[in-house]
């Protein structure tokens, strides 16, 4: 297995906030590096020193960093797109600038070159009853196709190519519960998928929502090869947790709110998901580790929803909740 070492720059404060993050997407270790603490050691713990070997001297003045390591292959172009959304919200909500740059930097390898070579791992597969979601460069034969719901996809640099499981937790439950006329609600939509999805399903409009600025150029890309109007899709950029005026222009009555991103993320916005959610409508939400779940669902229940449904796949957990 070859790693892609995958630097996130902060600062001391922002440490706790981004390795909390980090751990909400799936990741199980992290390398630190601040100067802060460094110092700190080497003036107050005397006794566990003699000898500060020069290969060290660097950490005195280093920028702080926070580093992880990501298999080369899909699964890691698919959570270093994760960490790009839940970095991208940190950034957001520090409007002080405490938490430093928050840019991620890959080691030791193009980034253009890793996010094209990653390519040959991203295959057709079938999922739920009908569906089958594609990489746009590949081809199909029409056997292969048939009685099919195909989303075809380009997912770019951002979250959602349908091989995390928490995006096929969520795309399952959109077949289950999308009825041909609705009105969907993406928020966190990254490339698109599920709200793309939505439309394939027989949606009748979908509004996507999601903090990166690079996601209405990736959505609409993906829409167009799956040959919708873009007069039925519309992609707004900001956040809906603390933005009245983007929830002012995105709306309610929605029929199905679909939200895939982090348990603090769906904590904070459930309030917000129930506002939008018609009444009778769907909410379904993943992105969630299994030990954040209990969390999770007392947040939407306190939000006024009802839990109809609960399905994990890998310790990811996917909630299904309904407006009574």
């Amino acid at each position: 297995m070859q790693w892609i070492e995958t630097n996130i720059y902060t600062t001391t404060d922002g440490i706790e906030p981004l390795c909390g993050r980090l751990y909400a997407v799936g990741l199980n270790g992290v390398q630190i590096k601040d100067a802060a603490d460094f110092n700190d050691f080497i003036e107050n713990e005397t006794q566990y020193w003699d000898y500060i070997d020069e290969s060290l001297e660097p950490l005195k003045t280093c920028e702080t960093c926070v580093t992880v390591y990501l298999p080369d292959d899909a699964d890691g172009r698919e959570l270093l797109s994760h960490i790009r959304g839940t970095v991208a919200e940190l950034k957001n909500l520090d409007t002080e600038g405490k938490f430093g740059r928050l840019e991620i930097e890959l080691s030791g390898i193009n980034e253009e070159d890793w996010a094209n070579n990653w390519k040959k791992y991203y295959k057709p597969f079938n999922l739920g009853k009908k569906l089958l979601i594609k990489p746009e460069w590949e081809q199909l034969d029409e056997s292969d196709v048939e009685d099919k719901v195909v989303l075809s996809m380009n997912p770019g640099h951002l979250f959602g190519t349908g091989t995390h499981h928490s995006t096929q937790l969520c795309m399952i439950e959109l077949e289950k519960y999308v009825q041909k006329g609705d009105r969907v609600l993406d928020l966190g939509c990254g490339s698109g998928i599920l709200s793309i999805l939505s439309l394939l399903l027989g949606a009748e409009s979908a509004v996507a929502v999601d903090i990166d600025p690079a996601a209405p150029a990736t959505a609409m890309e993906n829409l167009s090869m799956n040959g919708i109007f873009p007069e039925r899709y519309s992609v707004l950029v900001g956040n809906v947790i603390d933005d009245k005026a983007l929830r002012e222009k995105i709306g309610g009555d929605y029929d199905v709110v679909v939200a895939n991103i982090v348990a603090d993320v769906i904590i904070a916005m459930s309030r917000t998901a129930y506002s939008q959610t018609r009444k009778g409508g769907i909410f379904i939400t993943s992105g969630i580790i299994g030990p954040r779940g209990d969390e999770v669902k007392a947040a939407i229940t306190e939000a006024g929803f009802e839990i109809i449904d609960l399905h994990d796949q890998s310790d990811w957990l996917c909630i299904t909740a309904r407006k009574n």
